[in-house]
């Protein structure tokens, strides 16, 4: 019989990729096997996703997807046989890699490893809210994290990094199978992989064992070990890809192209299924794999019973971690206060932690720094102060994980220019629409001394061109927090690129504000130059201003702290903040290239910056309200 389940689960891919004429059909295949015996561990309900207590399984190969929806429709999940059939089609729930759309899909894992920390994530989160939750009559949260990842995942650098990590907090609810069946697109791994990954994983404090991949006996007893360890447990399964296509088991052919009409149907005949019939579930093996529907029913109704049994404290932080109350944080008033903003940042993140229990995150080594320390709030696992080491791509992959394990709201804090780290990790986020906040310090040519390597000049426009990203760079503390408030209640991931040097502060805004986007801080009706700035040139544009006014000139000055949320005004607004009729000039320490859709000239950076004092950069490169008047007037005449 489990055999019998394997066979339809390799044959569901096998015909879905067909009849895409596109897709992965050589893994799915291999791990039809494992996948099946899994399913007699898992602890979930397909009636309810998103029951808290569910055993979280996450496909890193997001490439096998056929494999992730035969698993969803055969356990009872609302994934239709039809959409089976549409699989890799337009607006499909099965699209070519695994997206949270789809009903049961954990994590978006689309880059090869991001899978793997998410996977670690995960099991950090389910840490951190078993301490928060349990006591030692109710224990609410026990469930298991597994992973299916192959070659691929564990030759990602991402995956050394969250695995060190995992092993470092001895997470001994993590399970990661790793699908080893030595192929890559381009042949076996041989050519450009050798290492003992056994050797790997106990010197980053995993537990190993290694299996048949194909053996029933192997996988059960392997997978019944998972609950007595005291460690991170990483399973080897040796597998064969594309088992049981004949010709083309074994072989690289068969990882990203569709086995062909012969080989399925020679491949069915052996395995004692119909040749001719497509997209078939023999009766028994749907009635075994649907047994996950009243498992899942019993064991979320005895948990149920369980939270209710929760002391009344108990329940009050659950409620307060699935329903966070934005409205009870204090914010600081930075009113006169010159600061930088990764300052005013400090006191807001600590505003914010006091008021919603469920806002976690940390730095990647860089907390002094990044000025990210929650105060009085103790060190991940027991506190919400998680210290990621120096591992920006990781961090960020985990605290994906962390957005959507249902509790969490997560930071993740670097330097701007180690932003290009964690970009992958970041854009997922943004598909997803997960609420996952990026605090980006040292944000220009401001950092000064440390020279060009360190001083970001095109990841500002790279971070603005993402989409359903929102980027804040506010330029005085009032504006900081104005940010956090238009944050929180967007579904979206947010980054707030802040400043190392103090900023001086602004005044009130005279028409619209940072929930626009670009606001009017100063304006005049019958304008001739709009300055448009975010950051520390704001105040720069509001000094050059004043000189363009004492030489006639009227001139407005918008501060855009959000270049995202300005898209989002109607017409009306923009012709006001923008004024039509005025020579509009963006200003900013950057590349600053998209701000010709709004404006007529950019006053930017051509250069990735020098090493020198920042005041001295800032001059050099000609920002400074002398120079900025110059080349005003230059565009005026």
């Amino acid at each position: 019989m489990l055999k019998k389940q394997a066979d339809t689960i390799r044959f569901l891919c096998a015909d879905m990729v067909q009849k895409a004429n596109s897709g992965h059909p050589g893994a799915p295949m291999g791990l039809a096997d494992i996948v099946t015996v899994l399913c007699n561990f898992l602890n979930h309900n397909p009636k309810n996703p998103n029951w808290l207590n569910r055993d979280r399984l996450v496909f890193s190969g997001g490439h096998a997807s056929s494999l992730v929806y035969s698993f969803l429709h055969l356990s009872g999940y609302d994934l239709s046989l039809d959409e089976l059939k549409n699989f890799r089609q337009l607006g499909s729930k099965t699209p070519g890699h695994p997206e949270i759309n789809t009903p049961g899909v954990e994590i978006a894992t689309g880059p090869l490893g991001q899978g793997v920390a998410n996977a670690v994530g995960l099991a950090m989160a389910a840490k951190y809210a078993a301490n928060l939750l349990n006591t030692p009559e109710n224990e609410i949260i026990n469930h298991k994290v597994y992973c299916l990842c192959g070659d691929g995942d564990l030759q990602e650098g991402i995956s050394y990094e969250a695995c060190a990590m995992a092993g470092n907090l001895v997470l001994d609810n993590l399970v990661i199978i790793y699908d080893s069946n030595r192929i890559t697109i381009e042949g076996d791994t041989s050519i450009a992989w050798s290492e003992n990954v056994k050797a790997r994983f106990e010197a980053q404090g995993f537990e190993v064992a290694t299996i048949d991949g194909h053996n029933y006996d192997e996988i059960e007893f392997a997978l019944s070990q998972a609950k007595e360890k005291e460690k991170p447990y990483l399973i080897i399964a040796n597998t064969t890809i594309a088992k049981g296509a004949n010709k083309l088991e074994g072989s690289h052919h068969s990882h990203g192209a569709p086995l062909g009409e012969y080989v399925i149907k020679e491949a069915k005949i052996q395995a004692g299924f119909n040749p001719d019939a497509k997209f078939f579930i023999p009766e028994d093996v749907l009635l075994r794999f649907r047994v996950a529907l009243e498992k899942g029913e019993l064991s979320e109704k005895i948990w149920n019973e369980k939270v209710q049994n929760l002391n009344e404290q108990t329940k009050k932080i659950l409620n307060s971690l699935l329903n966070p109350d934005f409205s009870k944080i204090s914010y600081p008033d930075f009113t006169g206060k010159k600061t930088a903003t990764r300052d005013s940042n400090h006191a807001i993140l600590n505003a914010i932690a006091n008021a919603v229990p469920g806002f976690i995150g940390g730095s990647a080594d860089l907390a002094p720094s990044n000025k990210t320390e929650l105060k009085n709030m103790g060190d991940f696992p027991h506190g919400r102060n998680i210290h990621y080491g120096i591992r920006e791509h990781s961090m960020a992959a985990i605290n994906n994980a962390f957005a959507r394990y249902g509790l969490f709201l997560p930071f993740s804090a670097t330097f701007f220019i180690f932003s290009d780290y964690l970009k992958p990790s970041a854009r997922v986020a943004a598909l997803m629409g997960i609420k996952h906040f990026f605090v980006l310090t040292h944000d220009s040519i401001g950092v000064g001394e440390d020279g060009p390597t360190h001083q970001p000049i095109e990841q500002l426009s790279q971070f603005r061109a993402m989409p359903n990203f929102y980027t804040f760079r506010p330029a005085d503390g009032n504006e900081n927090a104005k940010s956090w408030q238009t944050a929180l209640n967007l579904n979206a991931p947010s980054a707030f690129v802040l400043s190392r040097q103090g900023l001086e502060p602004l005044n009130e805004p005279v028409y619209g504000d940072v929930a626009n986007g670009a606001y009017l801080l100063k304006e005049h009706q019958d304008a001739k130059v709009t300055l448009i700035a975010s950051g520390s040139e704001v105040s720069l544009c509001v000094k050059t201003a004043e000189i363009l006014q004492a030489k006639g000139i009227n001139t407005s000055v918008v501060s855009a702290p959000c270049y995202d949320l300005i898209s989002k005004q109607d017409a009306q607004y923009l012709d006001r903040v923008f004024n039509k009729n005025s020579l509009k000039i963006a200003v900013e320490a950057a590349s600053a290239l998209e701000w010709y859709k709004y404006a007529d000239e950019i006053y930017a950076m051509s250069s990735f910056g020098e090493s020198a004092k920042a005041d001295e950069l800032f001059a050099h490169f000609g920002f400074t309200p002398e120079k900025l008047s110059d080349f005003v007037l230059s565009k005026l005449k």
